[in-house]
Order: structure tokens, then sequence, then C-alpha cells
């Protein structure tokens, strides 16, 4: 078979679409040019909509902070395409006029003609409907809020450990409210910036929400900042009150699981006046705080367990900082340089700032005479020399200053200036001499004005501008006291002269004595003041811890406003001028630690004077019958270890009226007995009392003690014959009377055998005993049990810290039990051959890092109560270095 075609079409079927054919593209060739002009018309006008579009759309998106809507995205992507595709078609268009012929019905070439007329009316129909579709009535929204915003921050050294622990707390549950302190310049901004680039790195379900807190209008302020991250802030925002923004925020955060990022917070931040939802388990929510205020964050935060302090960095971290900043480059530039560098970053004792502000400074500095320079400016406290340091370092930290509450405040501070780098002020000491000064309230009497002092100090610390070491003393980190220096230099009213601890032989000079209101020359090497100061604005003069020997008579002639004078540990002291009497507004005179043999009868003259200290004043043989009684407004006597027996000017205390403070060395029951039975006494707080030698007597009342008001130190010194402390049935009644004792120290007692009359003493926090040749125990049990009964303390050692026992050679228990002991800190036992067994088991010393010191060789034979303890307290143990 064939192939077979059946043609069914009719041939007037063929002919009709074959004139449409013919006829179409004939009207292409006929309408070529009217449809070309028309293109170019709809595209100008399409170019004209393009063009208000996109305006509108900048409008929205950089007024408004909006973002364009996709379908507007698109339209435009479209438009730009098909005004691209029409001007290409015009721009071809003028080869394929010239073809046509007969009016532009034909065409030399009419298959390409043909061709193009259909691009042509295509593209016209294109441009035409994309036109109409450029009609919007909104161009933008509101764009959706990114979980977390990544924030500037350059690359961090040392502070891996800090976030770690952070990071480690936020993923407690129960913890809402995180608190990063310390002080400033330390890298607590830089810390939460970590913090919440680590949001914007991680997949979460928080809404993080970063806001500065500023002393100005801080809640006004971080309601605006948290209204931006959560999309309220408009033209009506502004006009709104900070209840309504409260209310504002609230429904919004009510709704989400957010993490607020406070930064820089100088006092408790009211997050519900905010409208900050308080963070719980339920919602899951966190807020997250720096400032440098200790106690903001307890305000905060009350559990301190979830604040975190950022300390200085230590030293090898100190210097990566350093080097850093400074360049290795500079660091290799001469074979000096590296180890000068290591000084610089010592002085500038693991602050951030500092280490950055300095090692900017030094990064031009390419020989080791220039670097030489920086550390002697430094050790003078003179680093505002260096270029920036001045200008950027000191007034960022300055801040913490301002902020104080007023300026007795900011005296207070930059009094404590005057004592050398690194120096370990003791709490009662800076107070008194504040006292002395007028610094505090001087309508109050001694013991109200040292709580004063005592609160400043705390609020201080809170400021972490003075760092606590222990209850009893503080310090000031070097790069504060630099700051500290530099505001006093920088100051009209208060003019410091500060050379304390800078290794000066001789007395220096000075241009403008006169203009001086402090000066401490303490802490040096000066052996004789032979040249006459005058200054006749000097209040405080620190002349102790020196090598003096000699004062000449008229050295405090013109010094008519001196209240505070410090000769103390100057062991080589032997008399004081007479002249000293000229001090006639003096105040406060310290003269323990000396070697003076007598005290001037002149000293009569001191009407102001409210502290003397004789204390270790062993020399001290002859005081003016009279003289002690003549100081009317005497407040504070400090006599222990004084050489001037104390029974001498018992009588004359009972004249000062206004004694509140007594420190007292007793060499026998009967002075201690007499002195007990004045009235007087019975106000007086005994702050320290010693009992030295007790030849008279083989047995003390413990009672006698117990009776004495406020004592705070009790010493038992080298009673040879003491065998006994009683605990006797009528101390029953007045059991835990010993409450302000805190320390006990017992040296060369050899016939005690027990102290067990230490359970009368509930806030006890250090126990020293050495050299007492016969004590067998800290505690009998059996005088034990004659009190349980009573109201004595049975919670042994609640507070104790630390003890020390020292050459016991027949010390065989502390106590028969183990016991808690919640607070302490450090044992050391040297030269305790009996003593196998402490008063240990796994539970004592939780959550404290106990330090147990002593010989390597006793520490293997302690005997533990089970293998537990010995494995809690194994990591505790340090050897005792001879």
């Amino acid at each position: 078979m064939g192939n077979i075609f059946s043609i069914e079409l009719s041939l007037d079927t063929i002919i009709t679409r074959c004139w449409d054919c013919a006829v179409g593209k004939a009207a292409l060739l006929c309408n070529h040019e009217e449809n070309l002009h028309a293109l170019k018309t709809e595209v100008e006008e399409l170019k004209a909509v393009r063009r208000d579009l996109m305006s509108r759309v900048r409008v929205a998106e950089d007024e408004q902070q909006l973002k364009r809507l996709p379908q507007v995205e698109l339209w435009l992507q479209t438009a730009d395409r098909v005004i691209t595709d029409a001007e290409q078609l015009i721009v071809q268009s003028p080869q394929h006029v010239e073809k046509l012929c007969m009016g532009g019905c034909c065409s030399t070439h009419p298959r390409s003609s043909i061709k193009f007329g259909k691009k042509i009316a295509k593209k016209l129909q294109e441009v035409k409907d994309q036109k109409e579709n450029g009609d919007f009535s909104d161009v933008a929204s509101k764009p959706p809020l990114p979980s977390a915003t990544e924030r500037p921050s350059e690359p961090t050294v040392g502070l891996e450990s800090n976030f770690n622990k952070f990071w480690s707390c936020l993923q407690k549950e129960q913890v809402g409210i995180i608190g990063i302190y310390g002080l400033g310049g330390v890298g607590k901004t830089t810390l939460l910036n970590q913090i919440n680039n680590k949001f914007h790195d991680i997949t979460h379900d928080y809404h993080v929400i970063w806001a500065v807190a500023s002393q100005d209008r801080p809640i006004e302020r971080v309601q605006d900042e948290i209204s931006k991250r959560i999309g309220l802030s408009n033209e009506g925002w502004k006009s709104k009150s900070l209840d309504e923004k409260a209310e504002d925020i609230f429904k919004v955060l009510c709704k989400k699981k957010f993490a607020l990022l406070l930064d820089d917070i100088w006092e408790w931040f009211d997050l519900t006046r905010a409208g900050v939802p308080l963070p719980t388990q339920q919602n899951g929510s966190k807020v997250i705080f720096t400032t440098r205020r200790r106690d903001v964050c307890c305000q905060m935060q009350p559990n301190m367990a979830n604040n975190i302090r950022v300390e200085c960095l230590p030293p090898g971290e100190a210097f990566k900082l350093f080097e850093e900043k400074v360049g290795s480059e500079t660091l290799r530039m001469h074979p000096d340089i590296f180890k000068l560098a290591e000084a610089v970053v010592e002085e500038c004792a693991g602050l951030p700032l500092a280490l950055i502000t300095i090692g900017r400074a030094m990064a031009s500095k390419k020989t080791p005479r220039e670097w030489e320079y920086a550390i002697e400016v430094l050790r003078q406290s003179a680093a505002s020399v260096l270029p920036g340091v001045g200008k950027e370092m000191y007034p960022k930290l300055k801040f913490s200053y301002d902020c104080l509450p007023d300026e007795r405040f900011r005296s207070c501070f930059l009094y404590c200036s005057l004592y050398p780098e690194d120096y370990y002020i003791r709490k009662e000491e800076l107070v008194d001499c504040w006292i002395g000064e007028g610094l505090l309230d001087e309508r109050t009497n001694w013991s109200s004005a040292r709580n004063q002092g005592h609160f400043i100090i705390g609020s201080l610390i809170d400021a972490c501008l003075l760092e606590k070491e222990g209850n009893h003393v503080v310090k000031m980190h070097d790069v504060i006291r630099d700051m500290t220096l530099w505001i006093a230099g920088e100051s009209e009213k208060e003019k410091f002269f500060i050379k304390s601890g800078v290794q000066l032989k001789e007395q220096p000079k000075a241009k403008k004595w006169e203009e001086v209101t402090r000066m401490s020359l303490m802490d040096n090497q000066i052996e004789n003041l032979t040249e006459i100061l005058e200054c006749p604005n000097l209040q405080t003069l620190f002349l102790g811890s020196n090598d003096l020997m000699v004062i000449m008579d008229d050295f405090f002639n013109f010094m008519p406003m001196l209240r505070v004078l410090d000769l103390s540990s100057n062991w080589n002291l032997k008399e004081l001028p007479v002249a000293i009497a000229k001090l006639v507004s003096l105040e406060h005179l310290n003269l323990s630690e000396t070697r003076i043999k007598k005290l001037p009868v002149e000293l009569k003259a001191l009407a102001k004077l409210k502290y003397l200290n004789l204390e270790k004043t062993n020399n001290l043989r002859m005081i003016p019958q009279q003289l002690i009684s003549s100081f009317s407004k005497l407040q504070v006597l400090k006599m222990v270890g004084c050489g001037y027996e104390f029974s001498l000017v018992l009588e004359e205390m009972e004249h000062l009226k206004y004694l509140n403070v007594l420190t007292v060395t007793f060499i026998s029951a009967s002075v201690l007995e007499k002195a007990l039975r004045f009235n007087k006494f019975l106000s007086i707080a005994f702050e320290i009392v010693s009992l030295e030698a007790f030849e008279d007597s083989r047995s003390l009342n413990i009672l006698a003690l117990a009776n004495v008001p406020h004592l705070q130190i009790l010493v038992f010194s080298d009673c040879m014959n003491l065998e006994e402390v009683k605990i006797e049935s009528n101390i029953i009644e007045g059991a835990g009377c010993f409450h302000s004792l805190q320390l006990v120290s017992l040296f060369g007692c050899s016939q005690l055998k027990d102290v067990s009359w230490i359970i009368f003493a509930p806030h006890l926090e250090a126990l020293n005993i050495v050299g007492s040749q016969g004590l067998e125990e800290i505690i009998n049990e059996e005088k034990l049990g004659e009190v349980t009964k009573s109201k004595a303390n049975t919670n042994l050692f609640s507070k104790l810290k630390a003890f020390y026992l020292h050459s016991l050679p027949k010390m065989k228990t502390i106590y028969h039990h183990a016991l808690p002991f919640p607070q302490l800190v450090e044992i050391r036992i040297q030269k305790c051959p009996m003593l196998k067994k402490l008063p240990l088991n796994s539970n004592s010393a939780k959550g404290q890092r106990l330090v147990i010191e002593g010989e390597e060789g006793w520490w293997k034979d302690v005997e533990w109560e089970d293998e537990s303890t010995r494995i809690a307290f194994l990591p505790s143990f340090k050897p005792h270095v001879f």
C-alpha cells in the first residue's frame, strides 16, 4: 500500500485564510510607524510612573525607615526590564523604517519588516500593561524586626572566662536578672557587646533589645530605645507621657520572650515603670545590665551569685592587650623596650582602659629613653603628661567620681590618694583621719561619726572606687589613684602635695607651699626635717613610715590650720619638738610605733585634740601629770603596747567627759579590776584590750572581760602564770556577751590548757594561738557540756574566717566533733606535731575556697573522718614555705 493523503479543506477556506494572513501582515507594515511612535510615548509615560513610584519608595525608606513592598520591588524590576527592551527596539527601528515603501504598506524586505513589526506591537502592549499595573496605594511597610542586631566590637583580650561564666548563668531558667559590675574601663560594655553579638550569631527565640541608660532621664531614654526595637517609634510616640509609653511597651513585650541588655546604669532601674515585664521562669525573659556600682547590682539582683564582677586582667593577658595596641614592631625596635614595656604594663595594674590608652600613646615611642620616661611618670602618678591619657582615660574614669552623692563623699575619696600606691588602708584609721579633718558630721559623737565614715567607705566600694581587702582593709587601684591625683591637681579648692612611697631621702621642696591643703610624705626614707614649711592652709600632714630622727623645733611654726598629724612608724624618732604645741588647730595626733621617751608638757596647748594614738610606744616612760586630763575634748585614746603604765593615768580618765574609744594594756588582774570599777568605763568602747604578763594571777574569771563594752580585739601576751580562764555559773546569765569580739590572740601563755571560754564569742572572725607550750585543746568538751544548757553560743565558729596555730607541742584537739565552718577561708598550722585530726567533714566549709597551710610531713599524717572528707580537702593544702 502507498501513502494516501486526504485533503478535506475546501478551496474557499484556504483562500480565506491566505487572505487574512496577507491582510494581517500588510496591516503590520502599514501601522509600523504609528506603533513605533506610540511605543516611544508609552515608554516615557512608564518612566514617569517609575520615577514617581521610586520617589515615594525613597521617602518611605529613608525618612520613615520602612521597607518597600515585595510587589513594588517586583514591579520596579519588571519596569526596568521592559523599558530597557523597548528602548533597544526604538534604537533598532530606523533601519527597518528605511525598508518600507508605498506609504509604509510594503517593504523591500517584507519578512524582516513583518517580524520587527510584531516585536514593536508586542512591546507596546507590554509597556501599556506595565504602566497600568504601577498604581500602588502603599509602596512600603514596617520591616520585620530582627531577633538581634549586630553591634560593632573590637577583638577582646582576657574576657573569655567572664563571658563563659555569664553565658552559663544565662542558661539557668531560674535566673531572670543578671548584673555585670566592675571598675570603670574594665570591659563591662565590651562584654555586653559580646553577649549581644552571640545572640546575633546563634539560633534562639529571644527578641534582643540593647539600650543605654543615661543618668539624665534614664527611664525615658531606655523607653525610646526599646520602642525603636519593637516597632513603636513614630511621630505620635514623642508626644506620649512616660506612663503611656510604658503601657505600649508592656503590651508588646508581655507577648514576647525578650532579652533586654541595659548598659551603664547608675542607680536602681525601675523596670516596671519603664513598661518592661519582670523576667520570670514562666515568660523566660532576661534582663542583663552593666554598672560600675556594686550596690546597684544588689538592688537589681539581691542574689549576688547571679551578679558577675569583671576583674582586671592578669599579667599575661594584660601584656597581650598592651602589645596589641602598642604594636609588635615598636616592642622589637630595641632590645630593651620589651622589658621596659613589662614595667609599663605593671603600672596599668590590669585595667584594660589604661592598657589600651597608654598602649596607643606609646605606639610611636621607639627609643628606650622615651619608655624610661613613661615609666617614671607612671610611677609618680603623672600619666596625664602622656598623649591622650589626660583627655581620654581620666575623664572616663572621673565619671564615677562625679556621680558620688555630694562633696563630702568626693573629699573623702580624694583623701585616700594620700596613701602610697598599693597601700592597704585600715578602714578605722582612714575614718579617724576623716573625722580629724572635719570631713564627717562633727555634731555627733565619735561612734556615730565612725558609722558615717564606714557608710561612705561602703559607698566608695560599691562605686568600685575602692577595693575591699577583707573586712577591715581597703585599697585603691593604681590607675584610680592616678586619676584621683589628676582630679586634685585640676582642683581650685583642693591642693595636694603627695610624695608618698617614692623613696625620698630628704625633705622635698615646692614652689607654693602656701596653697597646699594636704600633704603626704609617708613611706619614704626621710631622716631629718630641718627646713621650715610655711603652709598656712595645710590641714593634713602624713609623715608616717619614714626614718625620722630629727624634727627641728620650728618645723611646725607656720601650720596654724593643721588638724591631722601622723608621725607613726618612725622607729628612730625618740623626741618630739616642743613647738608641736603651736599646732593649735590639731585634732588628730598619731605617735604610734615611735620610740619617743616622753610627751612634752607643752602639749597642754593642744586644746582641740580629739584623737591621740600612743600604741606600741614601748619606750614611753614619761607623761606629765594632768596632761591627758587637759585634753578636755579627747574622744579617742589608744594606749595598747604603750610603755607608760595605764594605771598611772587611770584617774585622769574620769575628767575626759567626751572619751568614747579606748585601747589599753593591763599588766595585772588588779589593775583590770580597778579600771572596771570606774563608772566612766561603762560607756567607753574598749576596742582592744591586751592582758600582758598578769604575774599576780593564776586564774582569770572571764566575767571580768565579758563586761568590757564593745570589745573587738582581746590579746593574752606572755601570761606565763595564767593557768585557767574560768567559766563560772554567774557568766551563764550573760552568755554570748562578747558580741563585738572579732579577734583573739594568745602568745606565750604556757600554762593554759584550753580556751573554751571563746564559745561566748559568737562573732569571732580570727583566732591566733602561738607559743603556748601547755595548750592541749581549743574547746574542752567537758567545759562545753557545763554551759550547753545556757544561752552560750553552741553554733561554734559560725563566723570564723581564719585560725592560726603555731608552736603548740601538746595541742591534740581543736574540737572533738566536725563543725560546719560556713565562713572559714584559711587554716594555718605549724609546729603542732600532736594535732592529727581537724574538726572537718565533707560538709565543712562547703562552698568556700578553703586554704590549709602547713608542713608537708604533718599533712601526710592527718587523720580524716572518712575518705570523702580527705578527697574534699585534698586540693585545699598549701605547703608552708619557711
